[in-house]
């Protein structure tokens, strides 16, 4: 028998195919080189954007065909789409998901993979490790937080132990992987339902400044150990806890690991002590994701992002102080609802003020479910959008490759 994995998206969804390529392993699958060779074809999805929807919708209907054909093929899909559907509590998504693809013999949630299988691996000199799953944020634009739900962090010894396991099989090159990974261990150290979510509510779980001392004397004990957090400040307060830069020290000092990077991170989650454990420590990558998505305030309010263009200009300065070799690379939505000319000129500036090496640019795409769906009116006609996406990818990507600056190491696509 054997197995086919589709991917789309991002770099969670490649990691979360080499866990199941590493399940059906474990059931005497081989994986087929082609997908029309595949007894069973695993699809995993994407919904950040609705292209990557209507692809999946493609390769479902073509292989339904091939079914009524007489093709004996099993259809799995799995991944984002499934998640989002498994957590609509009235099931009409998930019936929906049917409906649309009728074809489709198995919908499996991504949770039912699990870490019991060492992941199947397919770069000999690199790796994919996941530290967390799932996002707090709630940015009105995205989907992230119900596709994969709240965010949860994996154990850190678990993730010792594996990127220990991958050094003594001589993969050299691990990318830590989360929707926000500079967040990690906050749900460990003080519970997964106690982070803020929303930008300017008043809750408990924010940590005042006048409060800083008492807070950052706390010590916690995780697996054992005891260990003392990094709180991250914004907004006048310690917003929460994290022991990302700990992780990443621990795993540096790992005989065999060579090269440490990670994605995704956010901008008001990059605190000091991370950027003074990278400048220290030349294991870890000095090519860095950095979300912009606008540089407009009011935009930036209305994503419920947790910063001004000022504070982003000011972090993205602070890195490059530090680390002078540092080349950030950023995402960007063009054409967000309600977006105008002078705040999309705001962005331009302010991506000529920082520098970027690389951006993923992308027209904004209405998705169900999110804050933007239900509050916004998607009213920015689709030439607009694409002029103002040229314009980006013009001022950026293609600057950049002709000045030979282009950053085609960083692998955040």
């Amino acid at each position: 028998m054997k197995y086919f994995i589709k991917t789309f998206g991002c770099a969670a969804n490649e990691a979360d195919s080499e866990r199941i390529a590493a399940l059906y392993e474990s059931r005497g699958y081989t994986r087929a080189r082609m997908m029309g060779q595949a007894d069973d074809v695993v699809i995993n999805t994407c919904m950040i954007r609705a292209s990557a929807e209507h692809r999946v919708y493609g390769i479902v209907h073509n292989l339904t065909e091939e079914k009524k054909k007489g093709r004996k093929v099993k259809i799995v899909v799995t991944g984002c789409m499934v998640g989002m559907a498994a957590r609509e509590r009235t099931g009409k998504m998930l019936a929906l998901l049917a409906k649309k693809m009728p074809g489709v013999d198995e919908f499996l949630p991504i949770e039912e993979v699990g870490f019991d299988f060492a992941a199947i691996r397919t770069d000999p000199h690199h790796a994919w490790v996941p530290i967390s799953n799932g996002c707090n944020n709630f940015c009105t634009f995205c989907v992230v937080p119900f596709t994969r739900g709240r965010e949860i962090s994996r154990p850190f010894d678990d993730i010792l132990a594996e990127c220990k396991e991958l050094a003594a099989k001589g993969i050299a090159h691990i990318t830590l992987v989360g929707q926000n990974v500079n967040s990690y261990g906050a749900d460990l150290l003080v519970g997964e339902k106690n982070i803020q979510v929303m930008r300017d509510l008043p809750d408990a779980t924010y940590f005042r400044v006048e409060h800083a001392e008492k807070k950052e004397k706390r010590e916690f004990v995780l697996n054992g150990k005891k260990m003392k957090p990094t709180y991250v400040k914004h907004l006048g307060r310690l917003r929460i806890p994290t022991v990302f830069p700990q992780l990443l020290s621990d795993i540096c000092a790992i005989d065999g690991v060579h090269v440490v990077d990670f994605i995704s991170s956010n901008p008001w989650d990059f605190s000091d002590e991370l950027i003074a454990v990278m400048a220290k420590n030349n294991k870890i990558s000095h090519d860095i994701h950095l979300a912009l998505q606008s540089g407009s305030n009011d935009v930036l309010k209305r994503m419920n992002r947790w910063y001004t263009r000022e504070e982003f200009l000011v972090l993205a300065q602070k890195i490059k102080k530090a680390m002078p070799d540092a080349r950030i690379s950023t995402d960007i939505i063009v054409g967000f609802c309600g977006e105008t000319d002078e705040q999309f000129e705001q962005t331009v500036d302010l991506a000529r003020k920082v520098g970027f090496s690389k951006a993923y640019v992308a027209m904004y795409s209405d998705r169900p479910m999110t804050a933007a769906h239900k509050s916004y009116h998607d009213d920015v006609p689709y030439a607009e959008k694409k002029r103002r996406w040229r314009v980006l990818e013009e001022l950026i990507n293609k600057t950049n490759l002709r000045n030979g600056t282009y950053a085609k190491s960083i692998r955040y696509a």
